[in-house]
């Protein structure tokens, strides 16, 4: 049977066990969903009632722009080494050790408009039992991505057919302030580089979720 947002719903809330904290991640491509897959999830699970879920992006792990010059790799922004894989993995790690009643964690955000990473934008209470992370290399078997791996109860694999993918990513960029041309050209320049490899790691995910043909009744549409 096709997958449903009602199953992801069924799966995510059976992660978190009793008392201990559990980790979602939702891995895939550039434009592929992640985010508002993450969002959607969050939302939903948490209707209600009191909050249990918290959503804690990768993107708050992006090196700041300054740091990407010193490194030489302002041209390369988003590709593994332009993030701080081991702190993600510290934080991931420390939000799985906190229970309820400890203090609220704070993790990094990312501020779009600005491009630039934002320290303690986002607040994990201790009440949280399930925390939905999200992010291009979850499953990335090289440099200090496997420990992130290790952090994670399960990982889902985003999927969106690829002409739509590219074209939600240039519409994304061209939002947050390139032009048209410009936009495009780091589509196909940077962000397909990282697509392709993010790709190679689709294998290892726990599921895969075929975003644009998630049926959500009563729902907005997951993509």
């Amino acid at each position: 049977m096709p997958l449903t947002f009602d199953d992801l719903l069924v799966r995510a809330r059976s992660l978190a066990r009793g008392d201990r904290r559990a980790i979602l991640g939702i891995a895939g491509s550039p434009g592929a969903g992640k985010t508002t897959l993450a969002e959607t999830l969050v939302r939903e699970l948490n209707a209600g009632g009191e909050p249990w879920v918290a959503h804690v992006p990768m993107d708050g792990f992006h090196l700041a722009d300054v740091e990407l010059d010193r490194l030489g790799l302002r041209d390369r922004k988003g590709a593994p080494p332009t993030f701080d894989a081991a702190g993600y993995a510290a934080l991931l790690r420390r939000l799985r050790a906190e229970e309820d009643g400890d203090d609220v964690v704070y993790a990094p955000g990312f501020e779009r408009v600005l491009e630039q990473p934002v320290a303690g934008a986002v607040p994990v209470p201790p009440s949280a039992r399930l925390v939905v992370t999200e992010g291009n290399y979850l499953l990335l078997g090289t440099g200090a991505w496997p420990r992130v791996r290790e952090q994670l109860d399960e990982v889902w694999f985003c999927e969106l057919e690829e002409g739509e993918r590219i074209r939600r990513l240039v519409a994304r960029h061209e939002e947050f302030g390139k032009g048209h041309e410009e936009a495009v050209a780091w589509v196909l320049r940077t962000d397909q580089r990282n697509a392709e490899l993010v790709a190679t790691t689709r294998d290892r995910a726990d599921l895969i979720v075929p975003v644009a043909t998630l049926d959500t009744p009563g729902r907005q549409a997951v993509s």
